[in-house]
């Protein structure tokens, strides 16, 4: 068994859509290796960041990504596996990428309960707010009954 400590950067942004990792950003691996009758046992725990916007209010955010994964990459051979040991090496670029990409959310929010924004005016909703249900333009006759009637109490 063998264990390392490796810190590159990403090569490529990895992700899509509101967040990513940007290219560039340094990515964090503990990696331990292991020899056994199959092949390569590799166990992972990656960290790097994540950068882009929110789902709801579009503002930008960055928030840290941590992923752990464990692969056999299996000495080359007559059985057919996912990975191979190539030269004595094994290619973890594939792997930690798809762990980061399939760990990023799918719909980012700054903070749990993230108001969003005004579906009229397109500005962000104060904290607390519930923006007013619009109201059906089949009723604007008796909404403008109501404002030239003098309140009764």
């Amino acid at each position: 068994m063998r264990e390392f400590e490796v810190a590159t950067a990403a090569p490529e942004k990895w992700g899509e859509g509101l967040v990513s990792v940007a290219a560039g950003e340094p990515v964090a691996a503990d990696v331990r290796l292991e020899a056994v009758h199959e092949g390569i046992l590799v166990t992972a725990e990656i960290r790097s960041r994540s950068t882009g916007v929110c789902g709801r209010c579009l503002d930008e955010i960055a928030e840290p990504v941590e992923v752990e994964f464990q692969e056999l990459f299996g000495y080359p051979g007559s059985e057919a596996t996912d990975f191979e040991v190539q030269d004595d090496h094994v290619d973890l670029e594939t792997l930690v990428r798809d762990s980061i990409v399939l760990s990023l959310p799918f719909q980012p929010v700054c903070q749990p309960d993230c108001p969003g924004l005004d579906p009229v005016t397109g500005e962000k909703l104060a904290e607390g707010t519930v923006p007013e249900p619009p109201i059906d333009a089949r009723w604007n006759a008796l909404a403008a009954l109501q404002a030239d009637t003098p309140d009764h109490e």
